[in-house]
């Protein structure tokens, strides 16, 4: 697999390399240089998920890892379902939360811990990613306790959910976590400030587990053609796919599948009030606004990463950008749709629901809706609870970190504070 840094042509990589590396020069981000559709996508789509996995992902990065490689990999790293749970006759939630951190983010993150493991040689490696919630938690986990990777995550302090800090804030080892006083394009912005420091980066090794990393994105195309592939044959080539975006890594992966040949009508792009995409589509015009912190907190990010790759495949493909439905939900009107869709009798929290109200408002009568839903709604327990007037059980996996101890560093959102502590 082949791919070229989007800001710097001239800059090209192979698939083992970008993982390494993470962001190319200039903060640009590494993009596949070409995708070649897949040559018969119905019958993949009767394989199951691993065996499906192994062949899309062997046709992505072609020979830099074998049959047999890939086939360990992802068996290890897609060990839980992705269902689609039928919400209406023509509406079905994916529900991407059935993993060790009940969220979207474990399918990326365990697939990039196997390629790390894959690819070393031995040397030491420091991961700094920064989370707006569950990302955090899924590189945690991934990582925990695997030699010579040391990992540091940046979060917004106070702006996550408390049961989504204690899954990846009570580890230690080799898991060091750093509570920012800020946003999380405060965190952002400090950890490309990091790649862009070469002194740093060979000091210390640097890579990055946010999806600005290639691997976590090949991974999470997986997943959509596991949706497709759960709905009628009748209904797939109506598909119409909404995600609720805050990073836009989500989309991309999706936009890929549709590259590769996977039968999505379209996609939507569903914000929440940090509203930067939803408002360029509609007037064309790149004006990021201060971040606000708001109950479906994951997706408070102003400043998307990827968007940049999602230009770039549209540029590649001949899409149009008019293509894309987009909306944003307040707070307010999240509250609401949560009460709505429950009393439908599907329990939701704040992110897939938005994706939801929006595919709501946008689906014709002959199309059939998916909508994300990327964490459980225990994680969002008390906003939940609150909204619902109801009491959630923890899972398992919460519920095992839910009393112990907060293990992070706090820090102001002040790279020369971040450099000092990796140095050391």
């Amino acid at each position: 697999m082949k791919l070229y840094n989007i800001k710097d042509h001239s800059e090209q990589v192979s698939f083992a390399q970008a993982v390494k590396q993470g962001l190319g020069r200039g903060q640009g981000l590494f993009f596949p240089e070409q995708i070649a559709p897949l040559a018969d996508v119905d019958a993949l789509l009767d394989k199951p998920l691993v065996a499906r996995s192994v062949a899309i992902l062997k046709h992505l990065i072609g020979d830099e890892l074998s049959q047999e490689q890939l086939q360990q990999m992802v068996g290890t790293a897609f060990s839980f379902p992705a269902p689609l749970a039928k919400v209406a006759d023509n509406c079905y939630a994916l529900e991407l939360f059935h993993g060790p951190t009940l969220a979207f983010k474990d399918f990326g993150g365990r697939f990039m811990a196997q390629c790390l493991t894959a690819f070393s040689t031995g040397e030491k490696i420091t991961i700094l990613t920064a989370t707006s919630g569950d990302t955090g938690a899924a590189v945690a986990h991934a990582f925990y306790g695997l030699p010579n990777i040391e990992v540091v995550i940046l979060y917004p302090e106070g702006k996550i959910s408390p049961l989504q800090e204690k899954l990846f804030c009570t580890l230690g080892g080799n898991i060091r976590t750093i509570a920012i006083k800020g946003t999380f394009d405060d965190c952002q912005a400090m950890v490309k400030n990091a790649f862009d420091d070469e002194e740093l980066k060979k000091a210390i090794g640097l890579n990055s587990a946010n999806s600005i990393n290639i691997s976590r994105l090949v991974a999470q195309v997986c997943y959509y053609f596991e949706a497709i592939a759960q709905l009628p044959k009748a209904q797939r080539e109506q598909a119409v796919i909404a995600v609720p975006s805050g990073n836009f890594g989500n989309l991309t992966a999706g936009l890929i599948a549709k590259a590769l040949g996977l039968p999505v009508k379209r996609f939507i792009v569903a914000t929440n009030a940090n509203d930067t995409v939803p408002r360029y589509l509609a007037e064309g015009t790149w004006d990021p606004k201060e971040t606000v912190p708001t109950l479906s907190n994951a997706m408070d990010v102003s400043r998307p990463n990827n968007w940049p790759r999602v230009e770039e495949l549209f540029k590649v493909k001949g899409w149009d950008l008019k293509e894309l439905g987009y909306a944003a939900r307040t707070d307010e009107e999240t509250r609401a749709s949560l009460k709505k869709l429950n009393a439908e009798g599907y329990l939701c929290e704040p992110h897939g629901v938005i994706a939801w109200d929006v595919l709501q408002s946008q689906l014709a009568a002959d199309e059939t809706g998916i909508f994300l839903c990327t964490a459980h709604p225990a994680k969002f327990k008390e906003s939940v609870e609150d909204i619902l007037q109801i009491e959630l059980p923890l899972p398992k996996a919460l519920a095992d970190r839910a009393d112990l101890p907060l293990l992070s560093t706090f820090m102001p959102a002040d790279f020369a504070k971040l450099r000092e502590y990796l140095m050391a």
